[in-house]
């Protein structure tokens, strides 16, 4: 199964992921024999607009596993010809002469459309701004279909930034695809989840509903996926984001008000929002699931490469 273009979660539909999946599962075996030399004529461009550790690193991973080459910037904003004016379709243009395969993060909602739309080699949108991050959603549903055994019937608590986090915007897009999902939306008021994706739920007939109260909704929940509350969201609305800052903590406390099964995740990187003393808890999947990203990076690469 071939892909072009990974913009946006909207674009997958199930015997896709069902797909990606069984391929990233694949890819678990292959990083354990040590990669590939598979993709070995291919480069993959790493095109990063905004700061990035896991995301970059994950997909410069996945492709030297599979047996390509990299040619990265981790600052184009600054270091490229960006910073003389050059657009970036034009910045697209010239890589489509070196790369066969472009990942691009950008401060911008729709850059990575922008950029699908003059690339002739394939794009992977690594997050654009508030908008989205299709590749951190699909490799949170492979940590969820690993650790809990399924994605129909699930009950997940997501929790923190929802107005402006594009992890969260993914992830509900392709938990609708799924039967019988439930969804909490924890958040304060100020940083409440969207109205076009409550919209997308009401329309796909997928239960959701708002809470401000964290601790009323652990008990009920198989997910806890925490999200840091994201400074540089915010501008010049400080006080906004005092307000915000720290109300909610996954701490031992809230452990004990969670199922025995359920697990908390994270898109990383945390701040003060999972105690590190949560780390040594088997329900704290997020680092499982940051290493997740390597496998399922490893598998839409072969997919868009194949």
């Amino acid at each position: 199964m071939k892909l072009h273009h990974v913009i946006e979660a909207q674009q997958f539909d199930t015997p896709t992921l069902l797909h990606l999946f069984n391929t990233a599962t694949e890819m678990e075996q292959v990083v354990a024999r040590g990669g590939t030399s598979d993709f070995q004529q291919r480069i993959m461009a790493t095109l990063f607009y905004e700061p990035s550790t896991r995301t970059r690193f994950s997909f410069e991973t996945a492709m030297h596993r599979l047996g390509g080459q990299v040619i990265s910037t981790e600052n184009a904003a600054e270091f490229s010809s960006v910073a003389k004016g050059e657009t970036l379709e034009d910045t697209i243009e010239i890589l489509n002469g070196y790369a066969d395969v472009i990942v691009i993060r950008h401060y911008e909602v729709g850059a990575a459309k922008r950029a699908g739309a003059v690339s002739r080699v394939p794009i992977i949108n690594a997050g654009d701004g508030p908008g989205q991050h299709p590749t951190q959603a699909l490799l949170d549903l492979y940590t969820i279909r690993k650790e809990i055994g399924a994605i129909d019937g699930l009950k997940i608590a997501m929790v923190g930034d929802l107005a402006q986090g594009r992890t969260v915007r993914s992830l509900t897009y392709l938990l609708s695809k799924f039967r019988d999902i439930q969804i909490y939306f924890v958040a304060p008021s100020l940083l409440k989840m969207k109205e076009d994706i409550l919209e997308h739920l009401r329309e796909r007939r997928i239960w959701y509903v708002e809470e401000t109260d964290l601790d009323k909704v652990l008990p009920e929940v198989d997910v806890v996926y925490q999200t840091r509350i994201q400074k540089e969201r915010f501008g010049d609305r400080i006080a906004d984001y005092e307000k915000c800052r720290g109300v909610y903590i996954i701490n031992l406390d809230t452990l004990r008000r969670m199922r025995p099964k359920s697990i908390v995740m994270h898109p990383l990187p945390r701040l003060d929002e999972i105690s590190m003393e949560v780390d040594s808890d088997p329900r704290a999947a997020y680092f499982r699931q940051a290493q997740n990203g390597l496998y399922v990076r490893m598998a839409l690469l072969t997919m868009v490469l194949a």
